[in-house]
């Protein structure tokens, strides 16, 4: 394709955001014609060759025409909480109402942006995709699973990220402090191995298997860095940064972190902490070849980038930075 138009929802999120940016480098070099759909304005003003549309998810008519004339869709939209009614009309019913518009306007290629929390509780150690079934533990991934097998059905590309951090990030660091105040030490020798990716690497991922000279299949792909990363190597760099206090030097076994965890109030349950401190990693390397995208030096790398975002964001919380 010559001119390639990229139809991209979600765009204001903590993904999408960096996604947009990445196109935009793509806009400025290439004939790529990026048109923005959701419910809100990026909070930018549109550059050359960038055009907004106003239309909701949960409004199935105001998507009518999105798609016209698109050569790409790039599906980041998710409602990644909330009831099960909410994540539904958001995640299932508005991907189906998309997908049937893309299908009438003849996209060629689409691309949706899943999680690796599809699988639902661990321990998973390497896993191929399709090599374990997934068991979805809560709303928004259960109908994120569902959204999936739409996307799929309509010929298009799904990528499940396990755990991303950067700037914008306001979960993952944010819960691994609170749950090392609540469990203060080295959660089961801190072993466990998790799939992460910085989310500037991750945009550049979706952005490549958007735009890439040979379509992905209509396949699912893992889509953190190839390299698993050690919980005890995670905390210690986010220390180094001064984005979360030291472990304390003491080694729980799992047990008796849980145990902790069960007599401390807070925000996360055990499903989080699991999904945190237990081996949840899943072979990635795949998407990257396919692609020709590099995937980067890692998140544990990318950190110095967003240690200052990480300290005002935590900063700015209620009760302060973890102590």
């Amino acid at each position: 394709m010559s001119v390639r138009r990229v139809v991209l929802t979600g765009a204001t999120g903590f993904i999408g955001s960096k996604v947009v940016d990445a196109l935009r480098r793509r806009t400025a070099a290439t004939d790529t014609v990026l048109r923005v759909v959701g419910r809100n304005a990026p909070h930018r003003s549109p550059d050359a060759g960038t055009t907004w549309v106003a239309a909701d998810l949960t409004a199935p008519a105001t998507l009518t025409g999105v798609c016209d004339g698109g050569d790409v869709l790039i599906h980041l939209a998710s409602r990644v909480s909330g009831s099960p009614e909410l994540c539904a009309a958001v995640n299932v019913d508005g991907t189906a109402a998309l997908m049937a518009e893309a299908a009438r306007a003849g996209v060629g290629r689409i691309v949706y942006l899943s999680t690796a929390a599809v699988y639902g509780r661990g321990p998973h150690r390497g896993v191929g995709v399709d090599e374990v079934d997934p068991s979805p533990a809560s709303p928004a991934s259960a109908t994120r699973l569902l959204a999936e097998r739409l996307v799929l059905a309509a010929g298009g590309t799904v990528l499940r990220p396990g755990l991303v951090l950067g700037a914008g990030d306001r979960w993952v660091v944010p819960a691994l402090g609170e749950l090392l105040v609540r469990v203060p030490a080295r959660w089961d020798g801190g072993a466990a191995l998790s799939s992460v990716v910085d989310v500037h690497d991750l945009a550049g991922l979706i952005v490549a298997a958007a735009l890439a000279p040979d379509p992905l299949p209509a396949a699912a792909f893992h889509a953190s860095h190839p390299v698993p990363v050690r919980n005890r190597d995670l905390m210690d760099e986010l220390a180094a940064h001064r984005i979360l206090p030291p472990v304390p030097p003491r080694d729980w076994a799992w047990q008796q972190c849980l145990d902790r965890l069960r007599a401390t109030d807070g925000q996360l349950g055990e499903r989080q902490f699991t999904l945190l401190a237990r081996d949840h990693w899943y072979r990635s390397e795949d998407v990257w070849l396919r692609t020709g995208h590099r995937p980067g030096p890692g998140p544990l790398a990318r950190l110095a980038d967003s240690a200052g975002w990480y300290r005002a964001h935590l900063a700015a919380e209620p009760g302060g930075p973890p102590r």
